[in-house]
């Protein structure tokens, strides 16, 4: 896949000088409701207004989107804002519809991206449109299948191609609905910098008090843009209420973040820059020299606990080590949530290390 400057250049033609921002209810739930939307969205940062027609939903029995008619909906508020139309497609018979209603922007959801013979199925529906697709990160972390997904898209001939990241799903309990897991869009933006990449962090975070802090680390990290969900009455909304932000609270959203420079020119900050990177070069290289050191006993232990007869897990002593970390941590500076993530992933690999000792 040879992404270049050609399929980010639906953006660079809206000619913005803000981030790119899609916005609009989780669900179009009416009429009236999409077009008070829409217009309250008019007139802002908002370029593209989101509204979801088919709402797949984990377990049956819930609210699972008003159909094709809302795609009446959506053509009307485009004709009295002049917004772009953004909704998700989640088979060949929702991508037929979407053209026919001219939506602007289709994008494939996190349960769909999973699905490769589903990816492929639109990718096969799409094949040479000039429409803008985006593909939402798969639910679980598996960048693999994430960059998968575009690849169909791109062997399909669509050239206006973009990814959003919204979180992946976890059994732990954190303040997260999905957790960010920044690393793995920040590895898809390093192999393909040309790939248009906005942020979700209404699901990310599925609190609306989280939304903007969410936001702002994604344009930190150079994200092009946000899709924030947004609903006149967002408490009494059909679906995923408490992460709908009113337009009002999303315009000051907008006034609060901060956009950072990609780059400077100045000869100071580059000499700084340089210093800096070398110093986060030296501490990346000391974490694995002692990392590998850590494994090297925990080999040893292995090799105890087989001559003992002794089992691999200690849950004791593991749950000893873990209170210590955390504590250890925030004195300097660390968040629990990550010294979680660190460790548990330090102890599976120590655990692997002793098991291979152990069944040698």
């Amino acid at each position: 896949m040879n992404i270049t400057p050609e399929n980010r250049k639906w953006l660079d033609d809206l000619n913005l000088d803000h981030p790119l921002v899609i916005a609009g209810p989780c669900s179009a739930e009416t009429e009236e409701q999409v077009l008070k939307i829409a217009h309250e969205l008019k007139n802002t940062d908002v370029s593209i207004f989101r509204a979801g027609i088919w709402k797949p939903r984990t377990r049956p029995g819930g609210f699972e989107g008003v159909g094709a008619i809302g795609l009446n909906w959506l053509q009307k508020a485009k004709a009295e804002t002049g917004l772009m139309m953004a909704i998700e497609v989640a088979n060949a018979t929702h991508v037929k519809l979407a053209l026919e209603h001219d939506i602007d922007v289709l994008w494939i959801g996190a349960r769909t991206t999973v699905n490769p013979f589903a990816v492929q199925e639109i990718a096969d529906a799409l094949a040479g449109t000039d429409k803008i697709v985006l593909v939402k990160n798969p639910v679980n972390p598996d960048l693999a299948l994430w960059i998968g997904g575009v690849e169909r898209l791109y062997n399909a001939g669509i050239k206006k191609l973009g990814v959003i990241h919204r979180g992946f799903s976890t059994y732990e309990k954190t303040s997260y609905r999905n957790i960010p897991e920044w690393q793995l869009p920040i590895e898809l933006q390093s192999r393909f910098p040309e790939l248009v990449l906005i942020c979700d962090p209404s699901h990310i975070t599925g609190r609306r008090d989280m939304i903007q802090e969410v936001s702002q680390q994604a344009l930190d990290l150079n994200y092009d843009g946000l899709i924030i969900e947004t609903h006149t009455d967002p408490d009494n909304a059909w679906s995923d209420a408490a992460q709908q932000v009113t337009p009002m609270v999303l315009k000051r959203i907008f006034e609060a973040l901060k956009v950072k420079k990609v780059t400077v020119e100045e000869d100071d900050y580059n000499t700084e820059m340089i210093k800096l990177r070398a110093n986060i070069d030296v501490a990346d290289s000391k974490l694995l020299e002692i990392l590998g050191n850590r494994m090297k006993v925990a080999e040893q232990i292995g090799a105890l606990k087989k001559a003992k007869n002794v089992a691999v897990l200690q849950n004791k002593r593991w749950n000893e080590i873990l209170g210590k970390m955390i504590l250890e941590g925030e004195d300097k500076g660390l968040s629990e949530e990550f010294i979680l993530r660190i460790f548990k992933a330090i102890h599976q690999e120590s655990i692997a290390h002793q098991q291979k000792i152990i069944n040698s």
